[in-house]
């Protein structure tokens, strides 16, 4: 024979205060698992958002080498956006062969590109003034110069002009529109030198 003993409520006493502080305590519960739940969407959403910003529309790239040094060099983090529009002195990444690599735009196609052998650059028969550069260089070209930028195509070559290979080369040659990236508008790593690039 199972035996209950009967509840009293004189066993169990709560004045009314302590019964409100009882359902504030469970009220608050849901309340913080409902804006703890509110706040991991939203996290998620903000997150889903950066990824595709910065896959889609602003690919953030960390530059390798010193092909581009002094104005970017092996550590640096930068910004680049799409963008189908280029102009002289224009920094774009591009892949070539699996890889990205980055440079300055001098000519667009149609244009007619020529270097002495002081490395003094020409477009059109006209004098690229490049204040970027702190050193000039022939490099490594093994193009017949004067040389014409094909249909579709841009001309681009490094700011360390001894060691970079680039449009010079026919290794990698004119860069199609196809191959590029985007054009780097910021830097952001180190912080000492963020903003945007010349």
């Amino acid at each position: 024979m199972l035996l209950r003993k009967r509840i009293d409520p004189a066993d169990y006493p709560l004045n009314a205060e302590e019964i409100e502080e009882e359902l504030e305590r469970v009220r608050y519960r849901g309340r913080f698992g409902e804006s703890l739940r509110s706040t991991l969407f939203t996290l998620l959403v903000v997150s889903a958002a950066a990824v595709l910003v910065a896959t889609l529309w602003m690919p953030v790239l960390r530059i390798y080498g010193s092909s581009m040094a002094p104005t970017l060099v092996d550590g640096d983090v930068v910004v680049s956006m799409k963008t189908s529009q280029f102009h002289p002195g224009d920094i774009v990444a591009f892949y070539y062969n699996n890889k990205i690599l980055v440079k300055r735009v001098v000519a667009q196609s149609g244009d007619w590109v020529d270097i002495d052998t002081q490395g003094n650059l020409y477009i059109n028969d006209t004098y690229l003034d490049e204040p970027y550069l702190t050193e000039k260089s022939y490099g490594e070209t093994n193009i017949e110069l004067p040389y014409q930028v094909p249909e579709g195509r841009i001309f681009v070559i490094g700011d360390n002009r001894e060691l970079s290979i680039d449009s010079r080369n026919s290794a990698v040659g004119c860069v199609a529109e196809e191959q590029i990236v985007g054009q780097l508008v910021y830097k952001v790593w180190p912080l000492e030198e963020f903003g945007k690039l010349q």
